[in-house]
Formats: C-alpha cells, structure tokens, sequence
C-alpha cells in the first residue's frame, strides 16, 4: 500500500461523512438556498486565494522545475478554470458572479487557511503536498459520488458544477501530487511523515467543516 493509500484509508471516515454532508446532498438534489450558494462563493473566492499563496511557498521550497512547474500550472488552473463553478453556483442563486463584493472568511474557512498556510511555513515540502491534496481529491469524489447517487444530466442545475470537478483534469492533479507525495515519503522519516499525515487528516475535517460553514451560513458570533 502506498503512502497516498494509507493517507485516504485513514481518512475515509471524514470522505464519507463529506458525501452524506447536506450541502453536497443539496447539490445532488438541486436544492440549496441562495444565501448558502452566494456563501459559499465568496468564501472560496477567498480561500483560493490562500491556496495560491501555499503554491507560492511550495515552490520556493521546490528544488526540481518539474516541481515548480507542477505548482505554477495550479495557480493558472485556479486563477482561470475555477471560476466556471463558481459561475454555476451563481447562476443558480441568480447573482452575477462579478457583482459579489468581497466577504471576510468566516470562522472555519479561516481555520483551514491557517492551517495550510501554518503547515506550508513552517513544514517540509511533503507537508505541503499532503496538506494540499484534500482539496482536490474530496472534490473529484464528491462529484462522482454525486453522478452515481444522483440523475445528472444537462438539466441539472449543477451539472457544471458536478462536471467541472468528475473532469480528467482534476484527476491529473491528483495523480500528480500523490506521485510526488508518494516518492517524497520514501525518504522521509517516520516523525515527518507522521506530520504529513496529521496535515493531511486535519485538512480532510476541515473539508468537512467549509461545507458546514457554507450550509449554515456560518458568520463571526460577535
């Protein structure tokens, strides 16, 4: 069993609790607020922007340019793909997506932008890999959790949400950080990647916790 194996195994638990979560039933079933949608959007407008600031640290602490250049692509991805979902999420809420005004992150997605950018400082370059690939990873699952549970089909209110996330694109990236995580926890010793690991966990509980976040509509108590 490989590193990234065991990393999903332990974190299987909080995967299926992601699927069962209501926001992500909510966009198998098409039924989700408004309030939540917008939510949502301008919260991860934000917590992107942190993910490309830990790409940034990745690779000034990468010493191969396949690394760089790894890290780099994810900047543009983010930067030019990830707005078509948001676009979705607010067709759907019927808000323009440009006209959103900006938002401070709400109690748990600054927690999980602490937690990356914490980790991505003060770590090893496999921390930050395994921090990083929760993302992702609970996204392409989600969406082919939502397409095998759910009748998804071009009328789906969120059939470019779900589309844009179950796309070879997503799994490429995937791939290509659990390789390189992989590789990188050869070498490693068992204090480091007993890091890893717990970077790699608490990212998965705070997955769960943006999702709850954006259900709620969750806002700073005082």
């Amino acid at each position: 069993m490989s590193f990234t194996e065991e990393l999903r195994q332990e974190a299987d638990s909080i995967f299926q609790s992601i699927f069962r979560h209501p926001f992500v039933q909510g966009i198998g079933s098409g039924q989700l607020e408004a309030e939540q949608l917008i939510h949502y959007v301008k919260q991860d407008f934000e917590y992107l922007n942190t993910f490309n600031q830990v790409y940034g640290i990745a690779i000034s602490k990468s010493l191969l340019r396949e690394d760089m250049a790894v890290f780099n692509s994810q900047i543009t991805f983010i930067l030019d793909a990830e707005v078509h979902p948001h676009t979705n999420f607010c067709q759907v809420a019927g808000v323009r997506y440009k006209d959103l005004q900006y938002e401070p992150l709400a109690p748990s997605a600054h927690h999980y932008t602490r937690h990356m950018l914490d980790v991505a400082q003060r770590g090893s370059f496999g921390e930050i890999l395994a921090v990083l690939l929760p993302c992702p990873w609970t996204y392409l699952e989600i969406a082919h959790h939502l397409k095998e549970t759910f009748s998804i089909d071009d009328t789906h209110p969120f059939s470019e949400w779900i589309s844009f996330y179950a796309k070879n694109e997503v799994d490429t990236i995937i791939s290509t950080f659990r390789t390189r995580l992989d590789a990188y926890a050869e070498s490693a010793s068992d204090a480091e990647k007993a890091r890893m690991k717990e970077a790699f966990v608490k990212s998965c509980q705070l997955e769960w916790m943006f999702w709850n976040m954006a259900y709620h509509i969750e806002k700073w108590p005082v």
